[in-house]
């Protein structure tokens, strides 16, 4: 079947003729208005918009195809600067693709500036909540100090006393949970450009039964890489039994800190 429509990975840069592989996989760099837009060509039969929307519902299509779009991407930021596109972004026409990058291309110029030599990376945290409750009388005194009352008290008393201190117990795992998240993300600023701040996933989204109390993107210099990944080791060992677990990904393509507006003076 012919391929008729455009699907955009990303924006480069600089020309890419020394990627040698590119045509073997069927990507093509167009040079439109000073911008290497890699693309490929694919059939309606996938990537037209109803079709699209049918095979987004498919899992195995989705996730095989949103793969693809990540690794080549990626592979495409091991020789230049990109602005990476969303998956499933499709023209129809080189025309209207051109237009594009016409209408937005003072804003794309703003972007490469902002992200040139820098490497988005990720970082999530989470918290054995069992592992933390061991230990939350070394942790907290007020907690600790309710443990001796209910070891001096009656039966009756003690009972309450103990109701107490779980309601307590809960609301400091969530205070020190919210402080450990504040502190790493903090030192996790310190070294980097930009930040970006995402919602915390569920337990039935991560697949792990400790709980997600950091997950943040940062925008960090190559030449301060080093840096952060060894800030994030430094920290696994300062808190290696506080029930803590940091995982720190990377590089990715920098989607979290693109903003692409029209040109004002475009009409």
């Amino acid at each position: 079947m012919i391929n008729e429509l455009i699907y955009v990975y990303c924006i480069s840069d600089s020309p890419l003729g020394h990627v040698s592989n590119m045509e073997c996989i069927g990507l093509k760099s167009l040079l439109l208005d000073d911008f290497y837009v890699i693309v490929k060509y694919v059939s309606e039969s996938e990537f037209a918009e109803e079709n699209l929307k049918k095979n987004l519902s498919d899992i195995q299509w989705l996730e095989s195809n949103a793969r693809e779009h990540i690794r080549v991407i990626s592979m495409i930021m091991n020789y230049s600067t990109v602005i990476p596109f969303k998956f499933g972004t499709i023209y129809n026409t080189e025309d209207s693709l051109k237009k594009f990058i016409t209408e937005y291309s003072g804003s794309l110029i703003e972007n490469f500036n902002h992200i040139k030599g820098k490497e988005e990376w990720a970082v999530k945290i989470y918290c054995d909540r069992n592992a933390l409750c061991e230990q939350i009388d070394e942790l907290t005194a007020e907690v600790a100090e309710l443990g001796k009352q209910v070891l001096a008290s009656s039966p009756g008393k003690a009972f309450l006393l103990n109701r107490k201190k779980a309601d307590l117990i809960e609301n400091e795992m969530d205070r020190i949970c919210k402080n450990y998240g504040q502190e790493y993300f903090d030192e996790f600023k310190n070294l980097s450009e930009s930040t970006s701040l995402n919602n915390l996933l569920p337990k039935e989204y991560t697949g792990r039964e400790d709980t997600m109390i950091l997950n943040a993107t940062f925008l960090v210099s190559k030449l301060k890489v080093g840096d952060f990944i060894n800030t994030a080791d430094t920290l696994r060992k300062k808190d290696l039994n506080s029930g803590l677990f940091i995982e720190v990904t990377g590089p990715w393509p920098p989607f979290s800190f693109i903003s692409i507006k029209e040109n004002r003076n475009v009409r």
